[in-house]
C-alpha cells in the first residue's frame, strides 16, 4: 500500500510536463501571453530543481513523512491554483508554487524507499519505477490532449487533485516512520546561494540560442551569477553544521561516478526524447498523437531492462554489470539513430530506440541505487536529492546544448539546399509545426525535411560520443556490498534477521 502511494505521487511529478505541452496552444489561445509561453515550462522546471535538494535535507533533519506530505500538499494546492489562472502571468506564478512541491515529490519516493527497503532487495520496485516512468512519458500527452478536448485545459491540472487525496491518504495511514527534531538549524545561506546558481545554470540552458545569443551580455552574465554564487556555496558548506548538500557524500568515489552517470544518461535521455518525436513527425510522417506511440520500442526495452536488472540485482547482490552494459546500450543505440535518414522506416527506428531503452533500463534505477548504498542512512535524503538533482540539470544540459546544435544543422542544411528563401523560414525557429510543413511549397518541404533528418544526425552522434563518457566512469565504479544483503552464516535464523533489520527499524 505504501508502494502504492509512492507510485501515485511519483506519477504527479512525472506526468505534469508531459500533459501540459500538449495543452499550451489553447492555454495561449484562451488566456493570451504568448511571449512568456516558454515560461509555464521554466517556471516548473526552476523552482522543482531549486528546491529538490533542499527537500532533502529537510526529511533528513526533520522526518521523512511530514516533509513529504507537505510537498505533495503544496503540488496540489500549485495545481488547483494553476486550473484557476486567469491570466498567463498568474498561470506563471502557480506553476513555479506546484514546481516547488514537485521537488519533494520524486526525492520523497526515492529517500522513503531507501528507508523502507534495504538495497538488496530494492531491485524487485526497479521494474515498477520503470513502468511509471513509461506511462507518464507515453500517456502524458494522450491524457493531455482528451482533456484538453472533452473538458479544457484547466483539467490538466485538476486531475492531479484526486490522485494527490490518494496518495495523500494513503501515506498518512499506512506508512509509519521514526519521527526526527534536529537540534541543527536550516542552512539558509548555502540554501539561498544553491538556488541562485542553480536557477542561473537552468536559465542559461533554457534561454542560451533562443530568447538570447550564447555570447550575450544577458547569458554570459547569468554563468558569471552562476558560477559566483556556487564559489560561495562551496565556502559556505565547508563552514555550517548542518549544510544543505553535505560535501563529504562526493568523497566516496561510487556515489560521485554514479552521480557523473546520472548526469550523462539525464542529457542523453531528455535529448533523446525531445528531437525523435520531432524526427517522427517531420521526417516520417507521423502524427503528435503517433509520435508518442512511436516511442514505445524505446519505453519498453526500458521497462523489460529494469525489470532484469532489478531481479538480478536481487537474487546475486550484483550490479556492477548494468552501468557497464547500460552505458555500451545507449551509445550503440544513439550512434544507430544517428544513422537514420528520410529514408529510414518506422520499423527500423523503432529497434533503434528498443537498443536505447534497454541502455536507460540498465541505468536509470541501477545509478540510484549505487548512489543510496554509498552514503550512510542519515544522509539517505541528500543523497537520493543529489542524484536526482543532477539527472535534472543533466536533462536541462541535454535539451539545450543538443537543441543548439540541432538548430545550426537545420539552418545550414536549409541554406545549401534551399538557398536564401527556404532558410528565412527558420530564422525565428528551426522547429515547424506539421500544419505549417504542409502549407511549404513541395521543393522547401523537400528541403526542410532533409535539414531536419540531418539536425537530428548531428544531435544523436554526439549524444553518442557524451555516452562513451558514461560508460567508461561505469569501469570504476567498485561492486560495494549491497546492505541488507543475505548472508548464509550457520544460523540461518540469524541471517533472515539481519535482513530484515533495517525494514524493522523504520516501519
Amino acid at each position: 500500500m505504501v508502494i502504492f502511494a509512492l507510485m501515485i505521487a511519483m506519477l504527479l511529478a512525472m506526468l505534469d510536463n508531459m500533459i501540459v505541452g500538449t495543452a499550451m496552444p489553447t492555454i495561449v489561445g484562451e488566456l493570451g501571453g504568448l511571449d512568456h509561453l516558454s515560461w509555464v515550462v521554466t517556471a516548473y522546471t526552476l523552482a522543482t530543481a531549486a528546491s529538490t535538494p533542499i527537500w532533502g535535507k529537510l526529511g533528513d533533519m526533520y522526518g521523512r513523512k511530514g516533509v513529504f506530505l507537505t510537498s505533495i500538499a503544496i503540488f496540489l494546492g500549485g495545481s488547483a491554483l494553476s486550473g484557476m489562472a486567469q491570466t498567463m502571468g498568474e498561470l506563471i506564478g502557480f506553476r513555479a508554487i506546484q514546481g516547488l512541491g514537485a521537488g519533494g515529490l520524486m526525492v520523497g519516493v526515492m529517500a522513503i524507499i531507501g528507508d523502507l527497503v534495504p538495497p538488496r532487495e530494492r531491485g524487485r520496485y526497479q521494474g515498477i519505477m520503470a513502468g511509471v516512468m513509461a506511462v507518464a512519458m507515453i500517456g502524458g500527452p494522450l491524457v493531455g490532449g482528451t482533456l484538453t478536448d472533452h473538458l479544457g485545459w484547466r483539467w490538466i491540472f485538476y486531475i492531479n487533485l484526486p490522485l494527490g487525496a490518494i496518495a495523500l491518504a494513503a501515506i498518512t495511514a499506512v506508512l509509519h516512520l521514526p519521527k526526527k527534531r534536529s537540534e541543527g538549524r536550516i542552512d539558509y545561506t548555502g540554501a539561498a546561494l544553491l538556488t541562485v546558481g542553480i536557477t542561473a545554470l537552468v536559465l542559461i540552458t533554457t534561454w542560451g540560442g533562443n530568447e538570447y545569443a550564447w555570447g550575450s551580455g544577458q547569458i554570459v552574465g547569468l554563468g558569471a551569477v552562476g558560477v559566483l554564487a556556487l564559489a560561495a556555496f562551496l565556502y559556505v558548506e565547508r563552514r555550517v553544521a548542518e549544510p544543505v548538500l553535505p560535501l563529504h557524500i562526493f568523497r566516496n568515489l561510487n556515489f560521485t561516478l554514479v552521480t557523473a552517470i546520472g548526469f550523462l544518461t539525464g542529457f542523453v535521455m531528455f535529448g533523446s526524447t525531445t528531437f525523435l518525436p520531432l524526427y517522427q513527425q517531420t521526417v516520417q510522417g507521423a502524427t503528435a498523437t503517433n509520435s508518442g506511440l512511436l516511442l514505445l520500442p524505446m519505453l519498453l526495452g526500458m521497462l523489460v531492462v529494469s525489470l532484469v536488472a532489478g531481479r538480478v540485482t536481487t537474487v546475486t547482490g550484483k550490479y556492477k554489470i548494468f552501468p557497464i552494459v547500460g552505458g555500451l546500450f545507449i551509445t550503440g543505440g544513439m550512434f544507430l539513430l544517428s544513422t537514420m535518414d528520410t529514408e529510414t522506416t518506422r520499423f527500423t527506428s523503432g529497434l533503434f530506440m528498443a537498443l536505447l531503452g534497454m541502455g536507460m533500463g540498465c541505468l536509470m534505477q541501477t545509478t540510484m541505487l549505487v548512489a543510496q548504498n554509498s552514503v550512510e542512512m542519515k544522509d539517505m535524503g541528500v543523497g537520493s536529492s543529489s542524484a536526482t538533482l543532477f539527472r535534472t540539470l543533466g536533462g536541462s544540459f541535454g535539451v539545450a546544448i543538443l537543441g543548439a546544435l540541432f538548430t545550426n544543422q537545420v539552418r545550414d542544411t536549409m541554406t545549401e539546399r534551399g538557398g536564401g528563401k527556404a532558410a528565412a523560414i527558420t530564422s525565428g525557429s528551426a522547429q515547424l509545426d506539421p500544419a505549417s510543413l504542409k502549407l511549404l511549397p513541395p521543393p522547401v518541404r523537400d528541403a526542410y525535411t532533409h535539414a531536419v533528418a540531418s539536425g537530428a544526425h548531428q544531435v544523436f552522434l554526439w549524444g553518442a560520443l557524451i555516452s562513451i563518457v558514461g560508460a567508461v566512469a561505469a569501469w570504476f565504479v567498485k561492486e560495494v556490498p549491497l546492505r541488507g544483503a543475505v548472508t548464509k552464516p550457520a544460523d540461518g535464523d540469524a541471517a533472515a534477521a539481519e535482513t530484515a533489520a533495517p525494514i524493522a527499524e523504520t516501519v
